[in-house]
């Protein structure tokens, strides 16, 4: 089949494609050449072209990643692509009989290679930094196709499909850490980063642990479960929307598993109350600029206000962001949680969690460098950023901001 065919198909109509794809014949090396080696290509050139020729801007000026880095990075990047499209096809075979499936390697790499495809061209948006975060909107759509895929290929009960993807969703997030820890010792800037083995155990209530000697990631089989339901019930709209031919309800539909799977309720909270907790000083910094915006993208909307501040030399951006995928990524980070440490001669970088927020700090023992995120627990997501500013005096802006009201704000309910 065209690539291209192959591609719209998978996208648009994954229930119906999935069966054709059980039924043909195939080898490793024919859905690498025909197949993988194209689509992986995406995401690597589009990010070398935003990183080293468009650049990334912030507090004014443009960041640019030397050509020659940019180079080594994109081949590195697809190098490691390909190989862990593979590894996650061997984890998600091991995996079949725990839930009740049937083992066979290629229809697991026919599973992970042409479900990743959302991923895979999601990775254009990496052309534009700014607008990167859309590339990850399209990749947890590749969630739920895997999702479609793993009964018919893997041959498992429906009920467990729901859990068979979020822990091989799980690994493969393991893995992508371990492999740009490995890419970074390959690149002339290494990041200094190191990891060793990774291990995986069922509990026994059903919860599965991931350790590795930076953190562990822990999950809730009670919250897989209740994904599994959500992705379930937005499939069935989306059958829905395709047998009406209504491309304006197919597209609602697309948003609303988008939504289902990111744990996205409600419309974001408004540009403008966002904006409201937005303080006109930090101390001695005078606030130069500030902005508040909403929009909407692939059926998802979003709000967010940023302000930044300024005195002599000192300089501190705040940010406030309510998106559907974000809001989702802050439920993961309730039933997978993850915690690290790493220190070097120059900075400092940790995860953890503080009640049901999750936190991480970076900056540099120098004092030239600070950054702060918290995801509270509503998924709302506050960063701050800083030049010639301490990490205390990050913390302190970001508390000042009435963090307990902000968690505390509701959605509207989705008309």
């Amino acid at each position: 089949m065209p690539l291209i065919q192959r591609v719209k198909d998978i996208l648009l109509q994954p229930k119906v494609t999935w069966p054709v794809i059980a039924q043909e014949s195939a080898t490793t090396g024919s859905i690498y050449s025909g197949y993988v080696v194209f689509l992986a290509a995406i995401p690597a050139i589009a990010s070398f072209i935003g990183l080293s020729l468009v650049g990334a801007g912030g507090f004014g000026f443009s960041v640019r990643v030397p050509v020659v880095v940019g180079l080594v990075h994109m081949i590195v990047g697809y190098g490691m692509s390909l190989v862990a499209v593979l590894l996650l096809a061997l984890i998600t075979d091991a995996l079949a009989p725990t839930f009740g499936g049937s083992k066979s390697s290629i229809n697991a790499l026919k599973l992970v290679a042409y479900g990743s495809t959302a991923g895979f061209v999601g990775g254009v948006f990496n052309l534009i930094p700014s607008i990167g975060i859309l590339g990850l909107l399209a990749a947890l759509y590749s969630i739920y196709l895997i999702y479609t895929g793993v009964p018919v290929l893997m041959k498992c009960p429906p009920e467990k499909a729901g859990a068979y993807t979020a822990v091989v969703i799980v690994c493969g997030v393991v893995a992508m850490v371990v492999f740009a820890a490995v890419s970074s010792l390959m690149l002339p800037s290494g990041s200094g980063m190191r990891f060793g083995g990774m291990r995986g155990m069922m509990g026994g209530g059903g919860d599965v642990t991931i350790k590795t000697p930076g953190g562990e990631i822990q999950i809730d089989a009670a919250k897989m479960e209740a994904l599994s339901k959500r992705m379930e019930e937005a499939g069935k709209r989306m059958e829905q929307a395709q047998a009406s031919g209504d491309s304006a309800a197919a597209g609602k539909a697309m948003g609303d598993i988008m939504g289902a799977m990111t744990g996205t309720s409600g419309t974001p909270i408004a540009a403008q109350d966002l904006k409201a907790l937005l303080p006109e000083a930090l101390g001695e910094l005078k606030r130069e600029s500030f902005e508040a915006q909403g929009g909407q993208a692939m059926g998802m909307a979003g709000s967010s206000a940023k302000a930044s501040y300024a005195a002599g030399d000192k300089r501190v951006q705040l940010s406030i962001t309510d998106m559907g995928g974000m809001a989702g990524l802050a439920a993961l980070a309730g039933w997978a949680n993850m915690t690290s440490e790493r220190e070097t001669s120059d900075e400092i970088e940790k995860v953890y969690k503080q009640g049901p927020r999750t936190l991480r700090e970076e900056f540099r023992k120098d004092g030239s460098r600070a950054e702060l995120t918290v995801i509270l627990g509503n998924g709302v997501i506050v960063e701050a950023k800083g030049d010639r500013v301490e990490m205390a005096a990050l913390k302190g802006a970001v508390n000042g901001m009435s963090l307990d009201k902000l968690e505390a704000m509701k959605r509207s309910p989705k008309q």
